[in-house]
């Protein structure tokens, strides 16, 4: 491990739980600082302390990705505190699972506006920042789901593969800036994603997949997702061999593909 992130301030969404707190905890060992942001500031306020972070290398910034339009003045707060954003981590976001014949397009909605639209607002009003830098680093999580798309995911799916598309563009569109853009698709890891994920009707399952429950630990995830950020790889896939396995089908086989992931289990 480098020197790599001492210093530098980084800003994590979907701080509170999951791949998001493992990050916190991941990135404070490496000597950032940092910025919690989630809708739950009681839970925010409980990662910072078992981390031993204080006022001096870390604030608390509660966020709701849903209500997007109001995140453009968020970065303001960051630079005030501590004059500058090195490093931004979209990590928020919510899963699904429910058929797409029995989902509402208020869910597939309310999963774009999270997933898609406030990872993205929240990009576009630190951009400028970064830009005037000549200097920033951003890295959005997706998913394996962002792809291939899963079954009883259309929606999470959608969300994804969306990010995709914008991150890689933005890239391209900032190369010269000096801007960096890492991709992360993570499998199945062992969090509280399913239980949180949104059934067709939009309330939560409340309930822990068993392909979620032996999944990778988020610790690990949490490193690996740190190391392609400051490896400046474009993309990292951090998945088991379940998730490589269907990708490779995908790319190389992807009738059988089809029929593969027709008949396996993904909850």
């Amino acid at each position: 491990m480098g020197d790599f992130f001492k210093d530098k301030v980084v800003w994590i969404t979907g701080a509170s739980s999951g791949i998001g707190e493992s990050l916190v905890k991941e990135a404070a060992r490496r000597g950032a600082t940092l910025v919690l942001s989630s809708r739950r500031e009681k839970e925010l306020k409980r990662v910072r302390k078992e981390n031993g972070l204080t006022n001096s290398n870390s604030m608390i910034l509660p966020l709701d990705l849903e209500d997007y339009k109001k995140l453009g003045k968020a970065p303001a707060q960051v630079i005030k505190t501590f004059g500058k954003i090195d490093v931004l981590i979209n990590n928020g976001g919510i899963s699904q699972r429910s058929l797409a014949h029995e989902t509402s397009l208020e869910t597939y909605e309310t999963l774009m506006k999270v997933n898609y639209f406030g990872n993205i607002a929240l990009t576009l009003a630190v951009l400028p920042h970064m830009r005037a830098r000549k200097q920033g680093w951003i890295s959005t999580i997706a998913s394996v789901a962002g792809l291939i798309g899963v079954p009883l995911r259309t929606g999470y799916s959608s969300t994804k593969f969306a990010l995709t598309g914008f991150y890689e563009a933005l890239r391209a569109e900032n190369t010269k800036e000096n801007l960096k853009v890492t991709l992360v698709y993570p499998g199945f890891v062992k969090t509280n994603i399913s239980h949180n994920a949104l059934k067709g009707d939009g309330t939560p399952q409340k309930k822990m997949d068993k392909v979620i429950e032996n999944g990778i630990d988020a610790d690990e995830c949490a490193k690996r997702i740190l190391d392609a950020i400051e490896n400046e790889d474009l993309q990292v896939i951090i998945a088991g061999g379940k998730e490589k396995f269907g990708l490779f089908l995908r790319h190389y086989f992807p009738k059988f593909f089809a029929k593969f992931l027709s008949k396996t289990a993904v909850t």
